[in-house]
């Protein structure tokens, strides 16, 4: 599902799927895994997704919030050092926080995928490991990883929600069109990558990596996988909800409502 939430002199008001709702209660009563904050820098976006997660927290679920915004202000919101690593929020049972920066997740990336990325371009040319830095210097390649190290969070089982503080608005949008999206950032990332996959077209189940390593098939078919089962993670109205914020404002509602056609678009 999605929605648009309106922020100004003290006025909140959602319009979602066309109706509008004096507030956003109504997802108490339903069963959410993760709502993600998306919109515009400075409208309102943490201050909306802190106040998300502290209602729900309040009503007896183990919440967690996550900001990925290059500049987050969850720390000055609740006036602790948050971090990178989840923390508990004083004087706010079963809420948790985290505050992961760019270069966390690109290490977080690099340690998921770098070793696969490196045994199937090894196998095919004498190349350094350095070659994952270069990959990992792909555009969307943070935010790729952010939403499975997300999916991650949420399948853990350890927080009943999970609401995303998201970076502004188009870092994050342009992923739901994207329907294998690491496999379109890696060959995107170099035309090395893109010959060696058509060469591998070719060759199909007769390729074998070397010293009995998997398949290419095998290790391709996996990203592809995961990222499918991410984006039909997000595309699922019983388990995600994107909340759109802006202020009531020419300048904010018309960028605002252009995401939203966008994320509709893409969810």
């Amino acid at each position: 599902m999605w929605g648009l939430v309106f922020v100004g002199q003290g006025l909140a008001f959602a319009a979602l799927e066309g109706s509008m709702n004096s507030s956003l209660g109504h997802l108490v009563n339903e069963r959410k895994r993760l709502i993600m904050i998306g919109g515009k820098g400075g409208v309102g976006k943490t201050t909306c997704a802190s106040a998300i997660a502290l209602q729900f927290s309040s009503i007896g679920k183990k919440t967690l919030i996550i900001s990925s915004d290059p500049t987050p202000s969850l720390s000055d919101i609740f006036e602790i050092e948050i971090g990178d690593q989840e923390k508990p929020i004083p004087n706010a049972s079963n809420l948790y926080g985290i505050e992961i920066s760019s270069d966390v997740v690109l290490k977080k990336w690099k340690e998921r995928f770098g070793p696969e990325i490196y045994e199937v371009v090894s196998s095919f040319a004498s190349v350094d490991y350095d070659f994952v830095e270069y990959i990992g210097g792909a555009p969307g390649i943070e935010e790729e990883y952010m939403l499975n190290y997300i999916l991650e969070l949420v399948e853990g089982g350890q927080y009943d929600l999970v609401v995303w503080d998201t970076a502004p608005a188009g870092h994050t949008l342009r992923l739901l069109h994207l329907p294998q999206i690491f496999l379109r950032h890696l060959e995107a990332a170099t035309k090395f990558y893109m010959n060696l996959y058509s060469y591998f077209e070719k060759l199909k189940e007769s390729v074998k990596l070397k010293r009995g390593k998997r398949s290419l098939l095998e290790i391709i078919s996996g990203w592809e996988a995961l990222a499918e089962k991410v984006i039909q993670f997000i595309r699922d109205p019983e388990k995600s909800e994107f909340i759109i914020v802006t202020i009531p404002e020419a300048l904010g509602v018309k960028p605002s409502h252009c995401e939203l056609c966008d994320s509709r678009g893409g969810l």
